[in-house]
């Protein structure tokens, strides 16, 4: 059988044209699927708290009995001795303090409260604030029911700001509840705010 030269070169041409179609073509590649965010956690405080403190305060008080036989308010200044332990962001300590006062009348006069108080504060960086409770102890210059001294239970609030690594300044609002004073059914109250200042070891 004989083939024309047309017949061959058209035949040619067919088988051809798949293969050059296909050399021209770019290869195509798959989509790459965007990679999830990764979630960062959060910063650990950069301050610890751990260790012990002593330092300084002074503020106002204000102490009402419930019979309103006393009623007056002044100034409060002592000082403070502490421990605190911080666990990453919860901080347990306790606290020793004393603390004088101006609160009286011409009848009495309370002339110190000592407290012995638990902490359990947040650690937030440079700045811990805190609640407070324990057992509070008043004397009084003359005797109330034949005693001097009264036991009781304290409770409040405070927040710490340290200003250096040794240095930390804060404020604290404590209440006071003394009742039964000696032998009489007198209760006595006592409010307390005060800025303290304090150096930790």
């Amino acid at each position: 059988m004989k083939f024309s030269t047309s017949t061959l070169a058209l035949a040619l041409g067919v088988v051809a044209a798949p293969a050059l179609a296909g050399g021209l073509a770019e290869p195509v590649a798959d989509p790459v699927a965007p990679a999830a965010p990764v979630a960062v956690a959060p910063a650990a405080p950069v301050s610890d708290w751990t260790g012990a403190y002593v330092g300084a305060q002074l503020g106002y008080g204000q102490a009402e009995a419930s019979d309103d036989s006393f009623d007056e308010d002044g100034a409060v200044y002592g000082a403070q001795v502490g421990y605190n332990y911080d666990f990453g962001r919860f901080v347990l300590g306790g606290e020793l303090d004393y603390v004088g006062t101006e609160i009286d009348s011409d009848a009495n006069e309370i002339d110190g409260v000592a407290r012995a108080k638990l902490r359990a504060g947040y650690d937030a960086g440079a700045f811990l604030p805190y609640v407070t409770a324990g057992y509070a102890s008043a004397y009084t210059d003359e005797e109330i029911g034949g005693d001097d001294q009264f036991d009781g239970y304290v409770y409040g609030a405070g927040l710490d700001y340290k200003v250096t690594e040794n240095i930390v300044v804060g404020g604290e609002v404590l209440q006071h509840e003394f009742e039964e004073l000696g032998n009489t059914d007198v209760d006595l109250d006592a409010t307390t705010a005060a800025m303290r200042v304090s150096y930790k070891f």
